[in-house]
């Protein structure tokens, strides 16, 4: 196994896997020449061609429109989209057509589509390149929404989502990208979606987190017992796990960098008001940004969930 940042465990698995099926292509702004904003897609228009790897023009909108058109045809795109907030444009044709192909032609047809954006905080970007926009699409009926936190888990879920018969929301922590390294096999291997890992074992408390929150948070549980789990599927995210380490602990705070009214982190904590009240020994605490528009660069680490305060919410929850 070789040591590799995200942006390479990536780059290793679109290779593969358009290797492997014929049918994957790549499309998005800058994807081919250029190798994408972040230099993701770097390489594979000299290894698979322009026609399966496509420079479009500067319109989400028309991307993901002729995505959900390629994908009904029967081949699996894979979307890239600069920037999360750059989506917005394209939500129309995420929520009214590709989360919906399969209900409404009655099983007939899929949409096998993969729309990957770097999301979140920690890149010091302008306006609309720094928002954590999860909770829409989990909201969403119809479609998967994932986000690795280490290159390894990167490769392995990328693989499943393309393969996965029904649209995925791939969110790629754009502060992690060439932030760490970690020992990255070279052959082809996936991770199931829907599952969490729990990422550190402990007992007095569980920490939910996912992306670059789950180091924040593993960094400030240092002198806590506390059982870290990375979500890394959020939508269906993997009950059993977490219900099992909540019973254990009793104790729950979930770090997420998204604004905290209606992020997820509210839906899992009324997930586990319903499932575990009887564990709990105190309040379930939740650690967000603040109920705010993404601040400027110099702004940026007031507004971002810190090991600080994420360290305050585990002495809090532990005094129950």
């Amino acid at each position: 196994m070789d040591k590799m940042n995200m942006v390479q465990a990536i780059n290793m698995a679109l290779r593969q896997e358009m290797a492997r099926d014929d049918d994957v292509v790549v499309l998005g702004e800058d994807v081919g020449r250029d190798g994408g904003v972040f230099r993701v897609t770097d390489g594979l228009i000299e290894e698979f061609g322009p026609d399966r790897v496509i420079d479009t023009p500067l319109s989400e909108l028309g991307i993901v429109g002729s995505a959900v058109g390629m994908a009904v045809y029967g081949l699996r795109p894979v979307v890239e989209i600069q920037f999360m907030a750059f989506i917005y444009e394209a939500i129309e044709q995420v929520y009214s057509h590709a989360t919906r192909m399969r209900t409404r032609s009655r099983g007939r047809f899929g949409c096998p589509i993969v729309i990957r954006t770097p999301y979140g905080l920690g890149i010091k970007g302008p306006e609309l390149h720094s928002d954590s926009a999860e909770a829409i699409f989990c909201h969403m009926p119809g479609i998967k929404v994932v986000v690795p936190s280490t290159p390894y888990n990167a490769k392995g879920l990328l693989a499943s989502a393309i393969r996965d018969p029904d649209p995925v929301v791939f969110m790629e922590p754009a502060r992690l990208y060439r932030a760490i390294k970690t020992a990255v096999p070279e052959d082809e291997y996936s991770i199931d979606l829907g599952r969490a890992e729990v990422f550190q074992e402990g007992k007095d408390m569980t920490v939910i987190a996912w992306g670059s929150m789950l180091h924040a948070a593993v960094e400030a549980a240092d002198g806590f017992d506390a059982e870290v789990i990375d979500l890394m599927t959020l939508k269906p995210f993997d009950e059993e796990t977490i219900l099992a380490s909540v019973r254990k602990t009793g104790r729950v705070v979930i770090v997420h960098e998204a604004t905290k009214y209606c992020g997820l982190g509210a839906e899992i904590a009324a997930f586990l008001a319903e499932e575990a009240i009887m564990h709990l020994n105190g309040p379930i605490l939740r650690v967000t940004a603040p109920d705010g528009v993404v601040p400027m660069a110099m702004l940026e680490d007031l507004y971002m969930p810190t090991s600080k305060r994420i360290r305050k919410a585990y002495e809090e929850v532990m005094r129950y």
